[in-house]
């Protein structure tokens, strides 16, 4: 195991509602995820002197704006430029940083109005119509192609997978079926009608091979959570989740250009998945349940290869047969992910995996705040049974990957 494992939890979660038009600005909403990450640990604001958050584009507010807002006076503070994966890669920092003496307690955020303010590819403001994404650093080397949101881009990796391996539109649309089940056990999901197969096969082209329901839904949120040592951790409101190990921001090869790889979809937790499960002690059997980014339904089933929950070239076969769904052998993304809960670039799949483990998954259960769960689906619980390990598999290219796993 790693020298840190489990010396630091996360002791408080929290987020705003995920909607398509939240009528608050970036500040807003993340004042009132942090202050229910706060409120949710037991925890007073001036009891917090670290804190950091990340955005893309100057989509977000900043720690300073937070700091200032919440009367808070900060040993750290620093905002960083990154998408998914971000997230897990921030926790690692947190517990760098604590270690070293640094700070104490550290929360890290993610606010985006992303349905309504800004959009990878380009900008909507008060439904104003999109405007296009200047063409510098690697986009401009993608937009003579014609390259101007990730479908497109990912899209050409997930051919090359289907042209490798023989992985089929069928596959990955078990993986928004799995997704959307588990949307439909939670209150907070956007998306909550079941969908089949054929309903996945039926949806419009976005980019070959993606179709409608292989993406995921854009929305205006605020996520957070806080992290500190274990010995604070025993003084406060939740069951501590404990940090096992992980990866920071692990790069490929040639990790500014994915296309010029010999093999484009040898993504980044290729080369992290051995330091990953190195520190934290266990073996993949040893999982409960998973996580894994879902822009879109490759970028799942790739990381399950990636990260060795399946052999190289077997992802499809692998996803196929039902065994994500909640229940089965590999329950994944139990909130429903980005594909079906909402978008805030892979920090509500941490969130989500320390309420598993807590056993108080926010579900439909009357008692479900204290961890009482029917486990009955047909009535709207999706509460795991007896959670211990969850592996949190994060995304932010084919080139750049960070992980997380936790545990009771």
């Amino acid at each position: 195991m790693g020298a840190l494992t489990d010396k630091y939890c996360i002791v408080g979660v929290g987020e705003t509602i995920h909607s398509r038009n939240s009528g608050k600005t970036q500040l807003g909403m993340a004042v009132e995820a942090v202050n229910n990450a706060l409120k949710d640990a037991g925890m007073r604001a001036d009891e917090v002197d670290g804190m950091t958050s990340y955005n893309i584009m100057g989509d977000s507010t900043t720690t300073p704006h937070i700091a200032t807002a919440l009367g808070m006076r900060l040993n750290y503070g620093v905002d960083v430029h990154g998408g998914g994966s971000s997230g897990e890669m921030l926790v690692a920092n947190a517990i760098g940083l604590i270690e070293a003496g640094y700070a104490k307690t550290i929360v890290v955020w993610r606010s985006m109005n992303g349905r309504t303010f800004r959009r990878i590819g380009g900008q909507a403001v008060g439904g104003a119509a999109r405007v296009a994404e200047a063409a510098g650093g690697d986009f401009q080397f993608q937009a003579q192609w014609g390259w101007s949101t990730p479908a497109q881009r990912f899209g050409m990796t997930c051919m090359r997978h289907m042209r490798d391996y023989g992985t089929t539109s069928r596959q990955l649309g078990a993986i928004a079926v799995a997704h959307r089940y588990h949307a439909t056990l939670n209150p907070k999901a956007i998306m909550k009608t079941p969908i089949t197969i054929e309903d996945h096969q039926n949806s419009r082209w976005v980019s070959k091979p993606f179709h409608l329901l292989d993406c995921c839904q854009d929305t205006d949120v605020a996520v957070a959570l806080i992290v500190t040592s274990r010995e604070r951790a025993y003084d406060l409101n939740q069951p501590p989740v404990y940090i096992m190990g992980g990866t920071a921001r692990t790069l490929t090869d040639l990790p500014a250009w994915n296309y010029s790889r010999e093999r484009i979809h040898k993504v980044g937790g290729f080369y992290g998945r051995n330091r990953l499960f190195g520190m934290a002690g266990i073996q993949h059997k040893d999982a409960d349940f998973v996580s894994c980014y879902d822009a879109f339904t490759f970028t799942t089933m790739i990381q399950l290869e990636a990260y060795g929950f399946c052999g190289v070239g077997e992802g499809g076969p692998f996803v196929e047969t039902g065994r994500l769904q909640i229940d089965h052998e590999l329950p994944c993304n139990l909130s429903g992910g980005h594909l079906s809960e909402g978008y805030s670039h892979g920090i509500q799949m941490v969130v989500e995996n320390v309420r598993q483990l807590r056993w108080r998954a926010d579900d439909y259960c009357p008692g479900a705040a204290e961890g009482h769960h029917t486990y009955d689906r047909s009535k709207g619980c999706r509460q795991l049974r007896n959670p211990y390990i969850c592996v949190g598999m994060g995304w932010g290219s084919e080139t750049t990957s960070s992980s997380l796993i936790l545990r009771r």
